[in-house]
């Protein structure tokens, strides 16, 4: 016996509609086509699927089991042709996005927030790409978007310009440094130097400042939180340096002060990294527009 969708589908719009005219119009063929169906089904299964004299037409017991299967097997059938419709126009996907910046959670939440409310049926997913090779794991599909201030020239992948920030050093008021208007590689030679905990070449203090310079802190605390790191520099147990939409928040807070590292700043850009195949489906060009605006409002203030 060769069973079909269609005849699954045959045997449901009977049932549902009670007669071969009315499920003809719903599945968009003739009256004799569906017939002719259903007669050369019958031959292969060697047994009547209706009772033909009942009005309306009723299933026989092999009908029935038809039908049973027909209503396991054909929502099934059609929820994955609904999602690749979805795929296919773009209002379904996946977007799991790794971080390479320890800080951008705090501007990154509010992004995803007003992108769930559009693209409701895109899964989205965060993992901190400090735990893994997150480039390499974009390339692999393993991801969809990586968050990253360190372009690479990778095949298949196109960093897309999001913003620029300035790392900003912070202090407490009543560190000695804050009678300074701008710090240098050197000012950090004898600090405790408060770090999230991450690699020094993915920390903007080390790779645009103090490696250069050679210089290297007294000490350097690891934290994780943002929070804790605010509040051992308002202790003065240490220095910090964060991007500005961290700081955005204690700027005017008496119990700080931050400055400039250098007396022309320094000016970061960050990415998102993507696959250029990706490039045109468009809730990701609605992600990375997002990515463009809203952090610019935390900077702003």
């Amino acid at each position: 016996m060769h069973l079909e969708f269609r005849h699954l589908r045959t045997i449901r719009a009977i049932h549902d509609c009670g007669g071969l005219a009315r499920a003809a119009e719903r599945l968009n063929i003739t009256q004799s086509a569906l017939s002719h169906q259903v007669k050369n089904l019958e031959e292969q299964i060697g047994m009547e699927l209706f009772v033909r004299r009942s009005k309306p037409m009723t299933l026989s017991a092999a009908g029935q089991r038809l039908l049973r299967l027909a209503n396991e097997v054909l929502p099934q059938v059609e929820a994955v042709e609904m999602d690749f419709d979805g795929l296919k126009t773009g209002r379904t996907g996946r977007l799991h996005i790794a971080i390479e910046c320890h800080a951008c959670f705090e501007w990154l939440f509010p992004v995803l927030e007003q992108f769930r409310r559009a693209w409701p049926d895109v899964d989205v997913d965060i993992r901190p790409g400090l735990q893994f090779q997150a480039l390499p794991a974009l390339q692999k599909e393993e991801v969809d978007l990586v968050v990253s201030s360190d372009p690479a020239d990778l095949a298949g992948v196109e960093f897309a310009p999001l913003f620029d920030y300035e790392p900003v050093f912070l202090a407490s008021a009543a560190h000695p440094l804050a009678a300074k208007d701008f710090v240098v590689a050197e000012d950090f030679a004898g600090q405790t130097l408060i770090t999230y905990p991450v690699e020094r070449p993915r920390l903007d203090i080390f790779s645009q400042l103090l490696t250069p310079a050679g210089v290297e802190p007294a000490a350097i605390r690891q934290v994780e939180l943002t929070a804790v790191i605010l509040l051992l520099v308002a202790s003065n147990r240490g220095v910090a340096v964060l991007p500005d939409w961290v700081v955005r928040e204690v700027r005017y807070n008496s119990d700080y002060v931050t400055r400039p590292l250098t007396e022309r700043g320094v000016t970061r850009r960050l990415y998102a990294a993507i696959r250029q195949t990706d490039a045109a489906k468009p809730f990701m060009s609605h992600v990375l527009r997002l990515m463009r605006t809203e952090p610019l409002k935390l900077q702003r203030g």
